[in-house]
């Protein structure tokens, strides 16, 4: 179309009009360059179960790489994978801490989020109960009150461990607490087991007495940085930046582990004794996300389907290649 210069004023609806199709014309790289640059705030989470979280935002890596573009750094504590999730789904953060399994039934209940990098190889879950209890195995569950904080990785750990002894959900009788209300109420006896994670659960056998009397390290699905989907496809610079930072923290992490030990000291009060057992069920040496993060959730995604968790015509194999997105993280197997 042309347009023909008939008079020199040109209305405020034309040039409205002429700026909007000068915008619609640029390339999608400059316009997206454009978004990031109106971003004046990065939002992440920090968690005592994500070690490398807690370095990052002592050590101030993020903040510095950020500074020259003018772009603040705001911090937020998840309390738990389904607190994470729920952050990332209002909006109210745009990095967050979660277990791969967590984040698969976020985006299995329509919460846009990509897992983009993966912070540590973890043992973190068992299921936990007092000395005298009684209680030896995941069968000696039947009927029993249990603390748990559902959709967590926990949470996930003790439904395929009542799977595994023919039980589900139904045949005890859940506490929804979250993980340090529940590491209390097994210590006041008001429940007889408790879904545990780590710092507490590591805190709670040593301070509290309790036991773990059933694990399983291949059970528990690997702590992954979680990314609103929309936020990485409008700024793939900026999710760049903060993988590169989360890796000066993973690397400054394992060359400084006492930097790790005191740093979780203050965030959680708890002994060195505790973060130490908390810290020897934690790898931090695997960050690159894709095959086997992925075979992993979708063993836990598969083991919730037949305990009926999951809806029966889901396609948990789509599910999972929709969440992991390998693009951020150098040398990614898929």
């Amino acid at each position: 179309m042309t347009i023909r210069p008939r008079r020199r004023h040109v209305s405020l609806n034309r040039r409205f009009l002429l700026a909007a199709a000068c915008v619609a014309l640029l390339p999608l790289g400059a316009a997206r360059r454009s978004e990031a640059a109106e971003v004046t705030e990065v939002r992440l989470d920090w968690a005592t179960y994500n070690p490398v979280s807690l370095v990052l935002k002592e050590r101030g890596f993020l903040e510095s790489a950020l500074k020259e573009r003018g772009i603040a750094v705001r911090w937020t504590q998840s309390l738990g994978s389904n607190k994470a999730l729920e952050f990332l789904n209002g909006g109210a953060i745009d990095f967050g801490s979660s277990a791969g399994a967590a984040a698969l039934l976020a985006r299995l209940n329509g919460n846009p989020v990509k897992a983009i990098y993966a912070y540590s190889q973890p043992e973190w879950t068992a299921l936990v109960t007092t000395k005298d209890s009684g209680i030896r195995t995941p069968a000696d569950l039947k009927g029993k009150r249990i603390a748990v904080t559902r959709g967590t990785d926990p949470h996930i750990f003790l439904v395929r461990a009542l799977q595994g002894a023919g039980l589900t959900e139904k045949d005890a009788k859940l506490v929804l607490l979250q993980h340090a209300d529940g590491r209390t109420a097994l210590e006041r006896g008001d429940v007889d087991a408790w879904a545990g994670l780590d710092p507490m659960m590591a805190a709670s056998e040593i301070e509290g007495g309790t036991r773990l009397f059933f694990r399983d390290p291949a059970a528990n699905t690997w702590g992954v940085l979680d990314v609103r989907e929309d936020f990485a496809k409008a700024h793939p610079d900026l999710v760049k930046v903060v993988i590169a930072a989360y890796e000066q923290a993973r690397t400054y992490a394992i060359a400084n582990p006492e930097a790790v030990t005191r740093a979780l000291v203050a965030a959680t009060k708890l002994p060195e004794a505790v973060i130490a057992r908390q810290l020897a069920r934690t790898d931090l040496s695997r960050p690159e996300i894709g095959r086997v993060q992925a075979e992993s959730i979708r063993a836990a995604g598969v083991a919730l389907q037949q305990a009926g968790v999951i809806p029966a015509e889901t396609d948990v194999a789509a599910a999972v290649d929709g969440l992991i997105d390998p693009r951020f993280t150098a040398g990614s197997e898929r």
